[in-house]
């Protein structure tokens, strides 16, 4: 099972997203939610994992590759 959630920065619920297939990968969940054209429109930065690279917008993730390769810099 697939559900996106936004929380604030102090971890509160903001959104939960109806489930979709767990074989739905979490970068075409959030963007059949319509999440990544909101937050963008919004003007709205995000956080997210490693699941949504290329998401595009504003939604930016902290380190593609292994952390250990990561540079220090990056590591929020």
């Amino acid at each position: 099972m697939n559900v996106q959630v936004l929380a604030d920065p102090f971890g509160r619920l903001l959104w939960a997203s109806t489930a979709l297939p767990g074989a739905v990968h979490d970068v075409r969940a959030a963007r059949e939610h319509g999440i990544v054209d909101a937050l963008a429109q919004a003007g709205i930065p995000c956080w997210a994992d490693k699941g949504y690279r290329g998401a595009g917008g504003t939604v930016h993730i902290p380190c593609w590759g292994r952390w250990e390769t990561c540079p220090q810099a990056r590591r929020r």
